[in-house]
C-alpha cells in the first residue's frame, strides 16, 4: 500500500512540475517572449493545455472575475499540497 502512496505523490509532484511550466510558458506566450506559430511551441502549449485545463477550469468557474488575474493555479497548487500533507501525515503512518 505504501507503494501506491508512492506513486500517488510522485504523481502529484509531477502535476505541480506540469502546472508551473504551463503558468510560465503561458506569461511567454502573453508577452510576447515565445511565438505560437512556431510549431514547437505549439505543440508544448497545447499539450500543458490539454493537461492542466480539465482540472483548472472548474476552479476558474467559482472564482469570482479578477479581470486579467488568474490564480485559479495558485488554488490547485494548494489543493495539491494540502492532499500531500494529508497523505504523508494520516495515511501513510498508519499503512503497513
Amino acid at each position: 500500500m505504501r507503494a501506491v502512496l508512492d506513486v500517488i505523490m510522485i504523481a502529484l509532484n509531477l502535476y505541480i512540475w506540469v502546472l508551473i511550466a504551463s503558468a510560465v510558458l503561458s506569461w511567454l506566450i502573453a508577452f510576447n517572449v515565445v511565438n505560437t506559430r512556431n510549431q514547437f511551441v505549439s505543440t508544448i502549449w497545447d499539450v500543458l493545455y490539454r493537461v492542466t485545463e480539465p482540472v483548472l477550469r472548474p476552479i476558474r468557474e467559482r472564482l469570482p472575475n479578477l479581470g486579467g488575474l488568474d490564480i485559479s493555479p495558485i488554488i490547485l497548487l494548494l489543493i495539491i499540497y494540502f492532499i500531500q500533507s494529508v497523505i504523508m501525515h494520516y495515511l501513510y503512518p498508519n499503512v503497513f
